[in-house]
């Protein structure tokens, strides 16, 4: 089984709160049922966290969304704390970076700086999962190089992991000991990998479905003989480490003929704390533009502390020492990206995307079609005027 290395058991607890009609969930329960780990059910997302408190779990499965919000409340909260709070908390994070290779593969740093910042802030962040945790994983969407780079620094190792419904869903996944951030880990033992000429991985094994129910189409289309086309773009290091860094799909080509993979942009745009989603565009376009969905709570304290009168969010999104804070966002990103990678312009828009209004899945995805479809006029506003290079 895909959890043998990890050794769980009766003593262990799981606070479960994907959808159950999510192939991730389904897999990870079906699992811990098989090996008597207790499962304590949450039915919302933003009850996980007081769940934790209560349940106190030693394991924890989440999407990306959930580590991001971890991470923004944790920093938000900083800025909040009186000057020596904030100043520990900053100094901590730098002093965790020079660690956090031996944290992301089990080891206890012997440095006595480090442990000093592990008593003074992270452990209040262990405290905030329950304080028990002594695994953590990410699944159903990439992590992010800076996300998985932070919560090292913080003191916590998150092991990602990839499949999809239609490989049952594991092809591969980090391991405690042996874990390196920034990659889905190596593919696991009865599973077969390979790379098309565009980097498509492809992958080939028993737990690969036989085909699309009734769809033989479908099947074909997705199909080369014994080997399944994943659609995700990817790539193996020497170590056998996969990486994966786009859909096939939702890859932006330029009318310059340069391919751009949105979500490692989106990843690091989403570390603000202002920023609660982000749906890159400039598919057949001359330049990347995008839509911002922001953190209504957070960008409202942000209003405050500035003096800004904080109305209807429709009026908020459009102020200009608003738009000027987002811009800094941008501005940070765009620094180490490629010249045809940069964000030229981009729009906030008054609403916080949710599974229940239709632009995230219920495991906290990106509907990218949707959000293309429901701001086209906005888009198309984007790319209208004078020309940006």
């Amino acid at each position: 089984m895909t959890t043998d290395l990890f050794r769980f058991g009766a003593d262990d607890l799981m606070v479960s709160f994907l959808p159950l009609s999510h192939v991730t969930a389904r897999h990870i329960d079906y699992l811990f049922f098989a090996e008597n780990v207790t499962l304590a059910y949450v039915g919302r997302p933003e009850r996980v966290l007081p769940a934790m408190q209560a349940v106190k779990p030693t394991i924890f499965v989440a999407v990306p969304r959930v580590y991001e919000r971890v991470r923004q409340s944790a920093e938000a909260n900083s800025i909040k704390s009186v000057w020596l709070k904030a100043k520990i908390f900053t100094w901590a994070i730098k002093v965790g970076a020079q660690h956090r290779d031996k944290v992301a593969n089990g080891k206890m740093p012997s440095s006595l700086v480090w442990k000093l910042a592990n008593k003074l802030v992270y452990s209040k962040l262990r405290e905030a999962f329950g304080g028990r945790i002594k695994v953590f994983v990410a699944g159903g969407a990439p992590l992010g190089i800076d996300l998985a780079q932070w919560f090292a620094s913080a003191g916590i190792a998150i092991l990602e992991g990839y499949g999809l419904t239609e490989t049952s869903p594991v092809i591969a996944v980090n391991l405690p000991h042996s874990n390196k951030l920034g990659t889905i880990g190596p593919r696991i033992a009865n599973t077969d990998c390979r790379f098309a000429e565009d980097g498509e991985l492809e992958v080939r094994g028993p737990g690969i479905f036989a085909g699309y129910w009734q769809k033989p189409d479908q099947t074909a289309a997705v199909m080369d003989g014994e080997w399944f086309r994943t659609g995700d773009i990817g790539s193996v290091d020497a170590d056998g480490f996969l990486r994966i860094t786009d859909r096939k799909r939702e890859l932006i080509k330029t009318v310059g003929g340069k391919f751009i993979a949105p979500q490692p942009i989106e990843s690091r745009l989403k570390v603000s704390p202002l920023i609660s989603h982000v749906a890159l565009q400039g598919d057949r376009r001359k330049y990347v533009t995008a839509i911002v969905s922001p953190n209504a709570a957070a960008l409202g304290d942000w209003a405050k502390e500035q003096g800004i009168a904080t109305p209807q969010s429709d009026t908020l999104v459009r102020d200009p020492r608003v738009l000027e804070r987002f811009q800094q966002e941008f501005d940070r990103v765009n620094a180490d990206a490629a010249p045809w990678e940069k964000v030229k312009r981009f729009r906030l828009v008054p609403e916080e995307w949710t599974i229940e209004s239709g632009e995230l899945t219920p495991s906290m995805k990106l509907k990218r079609r949707v959000v293309s479809e429901k701001y086209a006029a906005e888009i198309e506003a984007l790319y209208s005027g004078a020309e940006t290079e």
